[in-house]
């Protein structure tokens, strides 16, 4: 394949993209490992939050739990809109304005406000470890964010040439070069675990480092979407429909659209803005039997009913406020390449793209890089105690 000059580069490549950010590509991968289960460990530790005892009666109609949970709002704070899960014990999930992502769930049985949206501190520290390495960023300066990004790029780097270093000899005896053996002893193991190891989660490892890029470089996330024969379209420039996740005024919106959004705050005065909710709400419910969940946000709807593959995929609606009619569509098949690729990103980085299997996969392979850095510092030091006893 290369000749022993060849070889000789890409073994100090290896080397000296490793080295200097091994603990922080482990770092990486082990918070990213932490968070593949998020969402199930948060459900069930406050499941008293999102969950709701079976209740044989029909829920509270929405207008009704929106103006509950307005009245307990302050006046800076605005409802932008609401979750509905198929599962009949999911608690509503309703989205407020601010701070960014804030959400608190209501029983929509009795009315009761459960609680509002806290992360857990342990993911919350991970989620920051794993995009920022603590260092979120402030007034400009996102040192952290570079550091992933870079250590993210040359962890690719190290992948592709320890794959080039390996196969030579690994061709030989290709079972025993993917095995894990303690026949040396520790030695033998830390060394079977980085090269079999890196091997069985070779692809897992480069589809998410190259799918993690493009959160870190703008020049990497067009070449990535170029690459996949799709234009990058920035999220607030996509007029292909708006998004109801994202929860944000929509352009177009009559005048006043500020009051219909209910930035009026807190307060028991009446609410207009929710009056055709659970009329739209229930006609969704009623075309789309199978959809996972329904969001309605001021004028707007979003049905999600993949549980795999693309899991952002969803069918976007538009609503006349004053009547409820539904006035336009857009389905997930007609918005933009940008705006599908970014969905695909999403469940290959995460792992949600097969449901829990490959979640499996994904935490499994996350830990086994996060494990290639260390066992190759074991090795590397072995090797210049070695050479310097030699000496």
């Amino acid at each position: 394949m290369f000749n022993d000059g060849g070889m000789k580069i890409f073994r100090k490549i290896h080397l000296w993209f490793s080295v200097p950010f091994g603990l922080i590509i482990t770092l990486v991968c082990f918070s990213g490992a932490m968070l593949v289960f998020e969402p199930e460990l948060t459900r069930c530790i406050k499941s008293e939050m999102y969950y709701v005892s079976a209740s044989e009666g029909e829920p509270i109609d929405m207008k009704i739990l929106m103006e509950t949970v307005k009245a307990s709002l302050p006046d800076s704070v605005s409802i932008t809109g609401v979750t509905v899960f198929r599962d009949k014990e999911r608690t509503y999930q309703v989205n407020l304005s601010k701070p960014r992502r804030a959400s608190l769930f209501i029983d929509q049985y009795s009315g009761e406000i459960k609680g509002r949206y806290e992360r857990i501190p342990f993911f919350a520290t991970m989620f920051r470890l794993h995009r920022w390495l603590l260092d979120p960023p402030a007034d400009g300066v996102k040192a952290g964010k570079l550091a992933v990004g870079i250590s993210t790029l040359f962890f690719v780097i190290a992948l592709f040439t320890g794959v080039v270093i390996w196969w030579p000899r690994a061709r030989k005896n290709l079972p025993r070069s993917l095995s894990v053996s303690l026949k040396d002893g520790w030695k033998g193991l830390w060394k079977s675990l980085h090269v079999a190891g890196g091997m069985y989660a070779l692809l897992l490892l480069l589809a998410m480092s190259l799918t993690g890029l493009t959160w870190s470089f703008e020049w990497y996330r067009v070449a990535f979407y170029k690459a996949c024969g799709v234009e990058y379209t920035p999220r607030r420039n996509d007029t292909s429909g708006r998004s109801a996740r994202r929860n944000e005024p929509r352009e177009g919106m009559p005048r006043g659209s500020a009051e219909m959004r209910g930035e009026r705050g807190g307060g028991n005065e009446n609410s207009p803005e929710f009056d055709r909710w659970q009329q739209v709400y229930d006609e969704l419910k009623a075309d789309r039997a199978g959809a996972i969940q329904i969001t309605i946000t001021p004028g707007s709807a979003t049905v999600k009913t993949a549980s795999s593959g693309n899991v952002r995929a969803s069918d976007r609606y538009e609503f006349d406020h004053r009547t409820g009619d539904i006035t336009s569509l857009v389905r997930y098949d007609d918005s933009t390449g940008s705006e599908r690729l970014r969905g695909w990103i999403y469940s290959i980085h995460t792992g949600s793209l097969g449901g829990v299997f490959t979640r499996i996969l994904w935490f499994l392979s996350a830990l086994l890089g996060a494990s290639l850095p260390l066992t190759g510092y074991y090795i590397w030091i072995r090797r210049l105690r070695k050479n310097k006893n030699r000496v």
